[in-house]
């Protein structure tokens, strides 16, 4: 967050931090300017620890905090992040994916670096472009088309009274009051003082001042609409949403993005670019993503994959060999832990795929790739299952040659158009039901198990998913008006027998909501409920149904008044066996 104007910034902008929490909180810090930049920051969350903070005195300030992607949560690594003469601050949200190159590049040019962290290096490049002409707007202008990444920066200099701000990739919005302006990721913390914004776009630089602000993108002025936002400070406590679990539904194509841009050709380590044979461990949803993961590769690569439960695994371990792949949010699942020390003591490589920079998996795993998802604090996993669908999507366009990476860069706009779908039929069939059934084929029973898990973590009703043939073998006993089923049926090599399944369901008396592709006349006629998902590549098709099933069980608990966020009994991160 960034403030401009007649007040003193710093106690302002750390209330407006406490309400940015939920986007980071390892640490946090502020800079503002008054004679010279002055800059406090601590590890730890502002909500505890601001005392020191809020005395900065000052009427420009930025501030962050931060969940740690480069370099553990420190003192150091904190934001802001200053040049070698103190003379420049800068606050930035994002991943800088060529910091590695221009970091040795500075360090040889004379730079001293403070920090671990990738974001160090925008400073030190607005330093030396400032050198030349004074002028910060100028400077940053010079190192933008020069960081490859996404980017949410804000920037402030001892010598001039304004704040510079530059987006790609990662939001940013300004707050329009009178004689003084706002920066920040969202509208919630600028609520209390104005309700007047402009949402930036990509490419978009800002010089902001006390009564002024000017955009430039591609160097050319442009103009911005002002809204209004209809909401109060109690209505954005969850960003505006009712729940955390539906604000992060809707922050997964960002996630997504996020993810996909971090992870490259060379992020795979040497001993898993070209596996004999992959051994998936993992729990839960977790789990759920590795057997994804096993249809997909398999499709794709044509490499062998197994999956275990974690859980399983330390007391009956399979003979294993090859490349083991442990799958954790949190980095501290207890089974998934011990499966993969199991493994490397089988002689096996490890990789780790976590969320969290510092966790256990990174010290035990010979090699972790991150995901991007940001903190979740909905204990339903759902950006952080599509973040870790993005991690393993982006292995298999990798171990195939990059074949899936031009899709997948593109997959969060179709992500965003499934948001808007409107689910009120199939609510009214899944509220009332007594269980529910799931089937798909291929990768999209897969889908199937994890939509059903989402629909009894949070409305309690019972459901499962199966693959489709295996109904036959027993739960068709179980079929009523009272249960109805969700079927995964789209095109490819199974949507015949699918077809066939459906038919036999139907005649059974279970309700059907199909989900297949647009134009599915055949589909559509049987079902009792039809949502149609656009016709697309595969990948992006698991990706949009599971995204689908998401919002179905939430709109089903929240029609049932359940405690989303909270489901009873159910813990965020599973630490204990």
């Amino acid at each position: 967050m960034g403030y401009i104007g007649r007040r003193e910034a710093a106690p302002l902008i750390v209330e407006g931090l406490k309400r940015l929490e939920y986007r980071g909180y390892d640490s946090f810090g502020v800079a503002t300017k008054n004679k010279g930049i002055t800059l406090a920051k601590h590890q730890g969350r502002i909500s505890e620890n601001a005392g020191s903070v809020s005395r900065l005195k000052g009427k420009i300030g930025i501030g962050h905090t931060r969940w740690a992607t480069h370099g553990a949560p420190s003192d150091e690594n904190a934001h802001p992040h200053a040049d070698c003469s103190g003379k420049i601050a800068l606050v930035h949200n994002g991943i800088i994916e060529n910091y590695s190159g221009l970091r040795l590049q500075l360090l040889e040019r004379g730079h001293t670096f403070r920090s671990e962290t990738d974001t160090e290096v925008i400073v030190h490049l607005i330093e030396e472009e400032y050198a030349k002409k004074k002028d910060l707007l100028v400077a940053v202008q010079e190192v933008i088309p020069r960081i490859k990444g996404s980017f949410a920066i804000l920037v402030i200099a001892e010598d001039e009274d304004l704040i510079i701000a530059a987006r790609n990739a990662s939001p940013l919005v300004i707050g329009i009051g009178d004689g003084e302006n706002f920066i920040a990721s969202d509208m919630t913390p600028m609520l209390e003082y104005t309700e007047r914004a402009i949402f930036l776009e990509d490419g978009d630089i800002v010089s902001l001042t006390q009564d002024a602000v000017e955009i430039l993108n591609n160097g050319q002025k442009v103009t911005r609409p002002v809204e209004l936002i209809d909401w109060s400070v109690e209505d954005v406590k969850k960003g505006g949403f009712a729940h955390y679990m539906l604000k992060e539904i809707y922050e997964q194509p960002q996630a997504f993005y996020n993810t996909i841009r971090a992870i490259n050709q060379g992020s795979l380590p040497r001993f898993a670019r070209h596996p004999d044979s992959i051994t998936v461990v993992a729990c839960g949803s977790s789990f759920h993503a590795g057997l994804i993961f096993k249809y997909l590769v398999e499709g794709t690569c044509k490499i062998p994959t197994r999956l275990e439960y974690a859980s399983e695994f330390r007391y009956y371990p399979p003979p294993v060999n090859g490349l083991v792949i442990g799958i954790t949010q949190s980095g501290e699942t207890a089974d998934t832990l011990t499966a993969l020390r199991q493994a490397k003591a089988h002689n096996c490589r490890t990789l780790a795929i976590t969320n969290v920079l510092g966790s256990t998996v990174t010290r035990i795993a010979d090699a972790t790739l991150f995901m991007r998802a940001g903190p979740e604090i909905s204990v339903a996993a759902t950006k952080s299952f599509i973040s870790q669908l993005a991690v393993l999507m982006q292995v298999i366009s990798n171990l195939c040659g990059g074949k899936e990476e031009g899709i997948l860069l593109q997959a969060h706009k179709s992500i965003e158009e499934v948001l808007l779908m409107d689910l009120t039929d199939s609510v009214q069939f899944c509220k009332e039901a007594q269980s529910i059934f799931y089937v798909g084929r291929g990768p999209f029973f897969a889908v199937s198990l994890e939509g059903a898990l989402k629909m009894k973590e949070i409305s309690y009703i019972h459901a499962e998913g199966y693959a489709a043939g295996e109904l036959k073998h027993g739960p068709f006993a179980l079929l009523s008006e009272k249960t109805p089923v969700i079927a995964l049926c789209m095109p490819g090599e199974t949507y015949g027998v699918m077809m066939s399944n459906i038919k036999e369901m139907k005649a059974r008396g279970a309700p059907v909501i199909a989900i297949g592709c647009i134009g599915d006349t055949e589909l559509s006629d049987i079902a009792d409920h039809f949502i149609a998902l656009p016709r697309t590549d595969l990948f992006i098709q698991v990706l949009t149904t599971l995204v689908v099933l998401q919002l179905l069980a939430y709109r089903t608990a929240d029609a049932l008044g359940r405690d989303i966020d909270k489901p009873r009994n159910l813990a965020k991160s599973v630490t204990v066996e």
